[in-house]
């Protein structure tokens, strides 16, 4: 389907957030282009109808990636997943986090591919945002009216809906010191061996004082379960899961078949952390 839009590449951030701010005070439709693995798709397919694309990866302000003992990991808007899979940091101190993205696409999309962007997509079956919120996460949100923080189960209020406002961008995820060296794993079920988009997925993090549960694509957002003491019973902790999600029917999975898996995950998950 054809559908015509301007296109604009801004080389800082100020001239980035200004475009946005001036474009969207005109009644225009301004969106950005990350990676762009979902909004190209997404223009084609007539989903998405932009009067303008205002393209982030020449801003290199947005493509930082670092980790301090006192900030914590910092993903810039324009850095890779590949890159973040890359990071010996993220390798060792974030676990949870390398595995879930490690099952993210393949090697060709994820070199293409933002973190920001997948978590900015608000899918219910998005790779990055069950480990996002076990870490707790931060984002911070910026428009050329000023900054903001936002802890990501804040962010996303729905499917494919966030309380991004239409001027402002996700500068940056910043996820704490705090959640650093934890053990976690990551399951998904998927439709076929290999890469493939997520029927139900289970993310934990686990430290001597608590475990965290994240459950993506079995409810409208992803569920977080917080505050679960080490040891608990796992039917205990299956139980509680169940309560907080509420997976639907449809051609790719029934809602008994996530609902098992779930139960099936978190069962596997509490015996690899122990």
């Amino acid at each position: 389907m054809v559908h015509e839009f301007s296109y604009v590449a801004p080389t800082s951030l100020d001239e980035l957030l200004a475009t946005l701010s001036e474009r969207t005070k005109a009644g225009e439709r301004a969106v950005v282009l990350n990676g762009g693995t979902d909004l190209l798709v997404s223009v084609r397919a007539g989903l998405e109808r932009p009067d303008v694309v205002v393209d982030m990866k020449r801003v290199p302000e947005l493509h930082r990636l670092s980790f301090d003992n006192k900030e914590g990991l910092t993903i810039g808007a324009t850095v890779t997943v590949d890159e973040v899979l890359a990071s010996e940091e993220v390798r060792e101190r974030y676990r949870v986090f390398h595995a879930a993205l490690s099952e993210l696409a393949d090697h060709h999309l994820r070199n293409r591919a933002t973190v920001t962007g997948n978590l900015v997509t608000a899918s219910p079956c998005g790779d990055s945002t069950s480990p996002l919120l076990t870490l707790k996460a931060e984002l911070v949100i910026t428009s050329a009216s000023g900054s903001r923080r936002m802890k990501v189960q804040e962010f996303i209020t729905g499917v494919k809906q966030t309380a991004l406002k239409p001027d402002e961008i996700v500068e940056k995820i910043v996820v704490p010191a705090e959640s650093a060296g934890a053990r976690g794993g990551y399951r998904k079920l998927k439709r076929i061996k290999g890469h493939d988009l997520g029927l139900v997925m289970v993310a934990l993090y686990r430290t001597d004082d608590e475990i965290r549960l994240s459950i993506g694509s079995a409810a409208p957002r992803p569920v977080l379960i917080e505050g679960i003491k080490p040891g608990t019973d796992a039917d205990r902790v299956k139980t509680m899961a169940q309560a907080a999600i509420n997976p639907i029917d449809d051609v790719r999975a029934s809602a008994e078949y996530r609902r098992a898996m779930v139960d099936a995950f978190i069962e596997q998950l509490l015996e690899e952390v122990k």
